[in-house]
């Protein structure tokens, strides 16, 4: 099917969803809002022009760290969707009352990988990292980061956190972390693979053995009609031309494999 029949589909679905409660000729929505962890930039952003191309409705993003977007939702900020990195930050999220649980859903599953800034040699495993060259090493800040815990835990995993603390470079979020080693503040990043294929550079896999399962899920966290639309939009994300999109850029979708080991 093509984006244009999938543009026509996403249109049926925000009809139907919005048919049972908006009243006859109310106006449409005009604008949704999505909380997104940051490696959702370059997909969401693709699939968000392909539901505006066939609804009318703009979706505007939040691209963060799913912990701090988790934090905001929990005080109050007014976003219709939130597709977190972690499943816990959704399950948080519904525990408040913030999010409508029957929309929970999976949606992806991401993975960490190394990239080098520019003129450095790409690591080949993540053990190089205690190669003297790698004088920075940037990752997310685990703290609130779904892909920044898993750097760390890759990082024990291996046996080399210790050596290689003193190095690390946090950055707020992952799409940050990857900007810290494109400018060279520092020699490498783990980062997700998302961004280094939209990136369009070299890369290396960190085996998913070296840590937790990244799992991804998302929620409605808004009622009516701009639920309505945001529902749609997230079906969206599940449809077959959606996962098409997410596995362009290197995500594992519901039912698959993460992949091949690094």
């Amino acid at each position: 099917m093509s984006l244009r029949a999938i543009a026509a589909v996403c249109a049926a679905a925000l009809l139907t969803a919005c048919g049972g409660t908006s009243e006859p000729g109310a106006p449409a929505v005009e604008e949704i809002t999505v909380a997104a962890a940051s490696d959702l930039r370059p997909a969401f952003e693709e699939l968000g022009e392909v539901f505006e191309a066939s609804t009318g409705t703009k979706v505007t993003f939040s691209f963060g760290s799913s912990g701090q977007l988790r934090e905001q939702i929990l005080n109050g900020a007014p976003f219709d969707l939130f597709a977190s990195a972690d499943v816990a930050y959704v399950d948080d999220v519904i525990a408040s009352g913030r999010g409508v649980a029957a929309t929970k859903a999976d949606y992806a599953m991401g993975r960490i990988v190394l990239w080098a800034s520019e003129g450095v040699a790409l690591p080949h495993a993540i053990e190089d990292l205690t190669d003297e060259q790698y004088r920075r090493v940037a990752i997310a800040n685990p703290q609130h980061a779904p892909y920044g815990l898993a750097a760390q835990q890759a990082l024990e995993s291996a046996g080399i956190y210790e050596r290689v603390q003193s190095q690390l470079v946090y950055g707020e979020n992952i799409t940050d972390t990857f900007r810290i080693a494109q400018s060279g503040n520092a020699e490498v990043g783990i980062v997700a693979l998302s961004l280094a294929l939209a990136d369009g550079s070299d890369y290396t896999l960190i085996p998913t053995d070296l840590h937790e399962p990244i799992q991804q899920a998302l929620v409605v966290t808004s009622t009516g009609p701009q639920g309505d639309a945001a529902t749609a939009f997230a079906e969206l994300i599940g449809s077959p031309e959606g996962r098409e999109v997410m596995a362009r850029y290197g995500f594992a979708l519901p039912g698959e494999s993460p992949g091949p080991e690094g």
